[in-house]
């Protein structure tokens, strides 16, 4: 791949945790490109440092060793505010539960992460209230969480990680916690905004069928990424 397209470059990670005396590697010598535009699954047994891995790549978490770059920015080479301000930019997050704010409509929820960046309300909500439409929520934008199904909760998490065009968005098992129907239903429309965007995707997931549907799928097994 060529590294002048990447999204996301991680060379040589390296994480370990104390286990009493001794120190436990959960992996060692990643190496992972993610170009504009690319899905990539990332599979692998429980406890194999899946969710561990994604956190390091979205700079949530820390490195014993190597280097991510996110848009050509080194991650390590920056202050804990300029990591957060580029989060806010370039990342988007979305998780197994949804961790939508339950005072808040779909379109507040969506909304925050343009408020963040300091754009205002107008533009805020007009950019929301497309990326909710996108998703097939036009008509739940004035609903709070509770009022919404869980697939519908899911879906404005997406949104929400999309509304500010991030270079990259990271999800967690984002179907995981949906019964089959709905987790297609989500997984379609997801998929759908992935041809419409130079947006890269990585995703850690237990379903093999959506792991089937990326452009890659890896394999963590061995401390260390294979391709599948």
């Amino acid at each position: 791949m060529n590294d002048q397209q990447a999204v996301l470059i991680a060379r040589q990670l390296r994480k370990t945790y104390a286990n009493g005396p001794q120190q436990v590697t959960v992996w060692d010598n990643i190496d992972l490109t993610v170009n504009a535009g690319e899905t990539v699954a990332i599979v692998g047994a429980s406890g194999s440092g899946k969710t561990t891995l994604l956190n390091a790549l979205g700079g949530l978490d820390s490195v014993d060793a190597g280097e991510v770059t996110i848009g050509g920015h080194s991650l390590a080479a920056m202050s804990e505010n300029e990591r957060t301000a580029l989060r806010n930019r370039d990342v988007g997050f979305v998780y197994q539960f949804h961790h939508l704010l339950s005072e808040f409509t779909a379109l507040e929820n969506v909304m925050m992460p343009q408020l963040l960046a300091g754009i205002g309300r107008a533009q805020a909500a007009a950019r929301a209230k497309e990326c909710l439409a996108q998703l097939g929520l036009a008509h739940r934008v004035e609903h709070k969480p509770s009022e919404l199904s869980g697939g519908e909760r899911q879906r404005t998490a997406i949104a929400r990680a999309l509304v500010n065009r991030p270079r990259l968005v990271l999800l967690d098992e984002p179907t995981g916690n949906l019964d089959e129907q709905t987790a297609r239903q989500v997984e379609n429309a997801m998929l759908a905004l992935t041809t419409e965007s130079d947006t890269a995707f990585v995703m850690v997931t237990h379903d093999q069928s959506l792991a089937a549907r990326m452009n890659r799928c890896l394999h963590l097994r061995d401390q260390a990424l294979h391709s599948s």
